[in-house]
């Protein structure tokens, strides 16, 4: 049976740079490339295990046209396209101008377009004040300097991200869609879907991308590898 790989996007892409040093993490074709070779990576390592695959190449290592790969998940939202003043110049902003929306919808709209990723995509909570300060704001005006627009940080929450991928997780698992998942994410949200895998005879390999886990999710899991990959071509190829 094959391996799903799932992954946290917004996760992902702050751990991208490091992941994937030689690739660019302000184009949206590095990113989606990246998330292919992510999948490379893993498929890659479990095939390695059969004596048949053992000398398997994950540069040249397509897994989006092989049956040992189910389907790559991608989990994220919408960045915010409203317009709003920012809270001491009251200056005004587009956000859907600024280079993170307009990169994060350049992502979103090439993942779609890659062969075997499903994106899904949750919401941001706007609160009804969309700014909050950030943390050394308080300690330099304690020093006397006066409020400035960069003491403030959009305030957004994601919704619908983790029973997304919660809920794909236990579809998988109960129609016996895959025997493996890949979870490349490291917060202990993300412990039910897991524990109910994992009781569901799945095998859940964690992909944390070199950081710290949430021990609780450690203990639900079977196995920890990390994708460290020094690639330098791009996804050329579109979904047929």
């Amino acid at each position: 049976m094959p391996t799903a790989v799932v992954i946290d996007g917004a996760f992902f892409l702050r751990r991208f740079k490091s992941a994937f040093p030689n690739l660019v993490a302000d184009e949206a074709e590095d990113v989606a490339f990246g998330v292919v070779c992510m999948a490379a990576h893993h498929i890659t390592a479990r095939l390695r295990a059969h004596p048949a695959w053992s000398n398997v190449d994950k540069a040249g290592y397509a897994p989006q046209e092989t049956a040992e790969l189910y389907r790559i998940f991608f989990y994220d939202c919408p960045p915010l396209t409203k317009r709003l003043h920012t809270p001491i110049d009251k200056r005004a902003v587009n956000l859907a101008q600024t280079p993170e929306a307009k990169l994060r919808l350049a992502i979103h709209n090439r993942l779609h377009k890659t062969r075997k990723v499903a994106l899904r995509l949750g919401r941001l909570n706007e609160n009804l004040s969309p700014w909050r300060l950030r943390p050394n704001a308080i300690h330099r005006w304690r020093e006397g300097h006066p409020p400035r627009d960069d003491d403030f940080e959009l305030d957004v929450v994601q919704k619908g991200v983790d029973m997304r991928l919660g809920l794909d997780i236990a579809a998988m698992a109960h129609k016996r869609q895959v025997d493996q998942i890949v979870l490349v994410a490291a917060d202990a949200d993300f412990v039910p879907p897991v524990k109910l895998a994992r009781r569901e005879g799945i095998d859940v390999v964690l992909d944390p991308m070199g950081v710290p886990v949430a021990p609780d999710l450690l203990q639900h899991v079977d196995g920890v590898r990390n994708c460290y990959m020094q690639v330098n071509s791009r996804l050329s190829e579109n979904k047929e």
